[in-house]
């Protein structure tokens, strides 16, 4: 028994020590992607939107641990609801009566195995998987290359498992690997039931349109947006929700006019500028915020003429806000950052040239400590960072930003010019991506299905993502290093 233990701590040494592959990723995190896709939750759009969002966030956290040269991450909280499948139903969750339980975590690892680790255990998913993985990745390496003691790796006879009742972990990998499809097996597979997935959509899609149309013409609006990925139907309840309103009360929507409308989690309006709906708001709190928007706009005003005070002192540099994944910053909030950090500009005189930064972007940060540079381009400065620290970390880094700018253009390009030849010659319905997927990542996926070329894809809706599904209004998604 000694022995044995000892093993078992000799295989979590080496499973500690290594780093995780994408792929390996992704094998590892099956059982909890059976338990928590959004296609599993179509009759409770609540909770389906929860896991939706919490996976797009969780997928960019494992992207940006993926990256060369990436050292850290802000910690992330994330909310889940995990069905109850065979691999949680050996723990005795509280469950809802719908059938699944609530599961919150925050991650605060710094590499993509201890991530994976995380989410399985903070689910109360199995592990057991991973062993068998991580021990052939470890036995690959010489103590010298991976600075640890020499464990020798045990091969345990098929009998062993069978008395244990242990999951053999050459076994697991071997069903991994023949569960995962090839590109034109799944769609082969799954292109009839997406294509009467779409046809059943397509009446609720015209008047989709049809109903954002006249409500950007009635009330001169810029645009109409959605901050999550909701199904059609979901965002047509949210346009003849407005509809409903702007037939009751016209005289409450005049205020929206020239703006962008977008559907989101809270009511307010968002750093850029845009009118923000709370989807579980009534009519009472969109009214009134019709009536707060002139106030809005004096806020905005402000907003902006930080954001000019501050390039001046900054040597050209924009303050820029991104959209990204997870909460949207509102504008007061965004007001408050750029007004103290421009009251510590003006403390300190910086010796910057005024137009030596000119073309580079900046984002300010709350939760940071020190200046970095984002692999696109930009700086991420915290607001309370050392000003003379800043300003040789500028003056060093602006030739890199350039260089980084320049290059995350020329991968844009090429990303619309690979996107728009795989819809010609693919006969692509559309092809579009999740937000955690890198232009280069999209551009090298795009590339193999053009050289693939499969039949199964005519007039199919894709999206690139990190995972194989079917959505509910017929949209396919599929990994961007689907398997050949």
């Amino acid at each position: 028994c000694k022995y044995v233990r000892k093993c078992f701590c000799s295989v979590s040494c080496l499973f500690v020590c290594r780093a995780l592959s994408g792929a390996e990723a992704v094998n590892a995190l099956r059982p909890f992607y059976f338990a928590v896709h959004p296609d599993f939750f179509g009759k409770y759009p609540k909770e389906r939107e929860v896991n939706e969002n919490s996976l797009k966030r969780l997928n960019g956290y494992l992207e940006n641990l993926q990256k060369p040269g990436s050292r850290s991450v802000q910690p992330m909280k994330l909310t889940f609801y995990i069905r109850n499948t065979k691999y949680s139903s050996k723990v005795q969750p509280e469950l809802i009566s719908s059938g699944f339980r609530s599961v919150s975590f925050t991650l605060h690892t710094n590499d993509v195995l201890s991530t994976v680790m995380d989410v399985l255990t903070s689910c109360s998913l199995p592990v057991e998987h991973m062993k068998g993985l991580t021990a052939s990745k470890a036995a690959s390496k010489s103590p010298t290359e991976t600075g640890e003691p020499f464990y020798r790796t045990i091969k345990w006879d098929k009998s062993y498992y069978t008395f244990t009742g242990f999951k053999d972990p050459e076994q697991e990998l071997q069903q991994a690997q023949r569960a995962e499809p090839t590109l034109s097996v799944w769609l082969r597979n799954n292109e009839p039931e997406a294509s009467k997935k779409h046809n059943a959509s397509l009446p609720r899609r015209e008047e989709l349109k049809r109903l954002k149309r006249e409500l950007c013409r009635r009330f001169n609006l810029t645009d109409i947006r959605w901050q999550r990925s909701w199904g059609v139907s979901h965002r047509y309840c949210q346009l003849q929700s407005l509809s409903r309103l702007s037939h009751q009360n016209p005289e409450a929507l005049i205020n929206l006019q020239g703006h962008t409308v977008v559907f989101a989690d809270q009511s307010g309006m968002n750093a850029s500028g845009h009118v923000m709906l709370g989807t579980m708001d009534v009519h009472h709190q969109w009214t009134k915020l019709f009536e707060q928007l002139p106030g809005y706009h004096s806020l905005q005003q402000q907003t902006h003429w930080l954001k000019e005070r501050i390039s001046l002192l900054l040597g050209g540099t924009q303050v820029v806000h991104m959209d990204r994944l997870g909460p949207v910053q509102p504008i007061a909030e965004h007001y408050s950052s750029l007004n103290t950090f421009h009251k510590r500009l003006m403390s300190h005189h910086l010796r910057l040239h005024p137009r030596s930064l000119q073309g580079l972007t900046m984002l300010l940060e709350n939760d940071r400590s020190n200046p970095s540079l984002h692999e696109m381009g930009h700086f991420v400065i915290p607001i309370k960072c050392d000003l003379p620290t800043l300003q040789v970390f500028l003056q060093n880094q602006s030739p890199e930003a350039r260089r980084r700018i320049q290059r995350k253009n020329q991968l844009q390009a090429e990303e619309e010019a690979v996107v728009k030849l795989c819809l010609e010659t693919l006969s692509l319905r559309s092809l579009s991506k999740e937000p955690s997927v890198s232009p280069a990542q999209m551009i090298q996926c795009c590339e193999r299905l053009l050289e693939q070329r499969s039949p199964h894809m005519q007039g199919l809706q894709i999206c690139v993502s990190h995972f194989y599904s079917v959505m509910q209004d017929g949209d396919l998604c599929v990994p961007w290093d689907w398997k050949s």
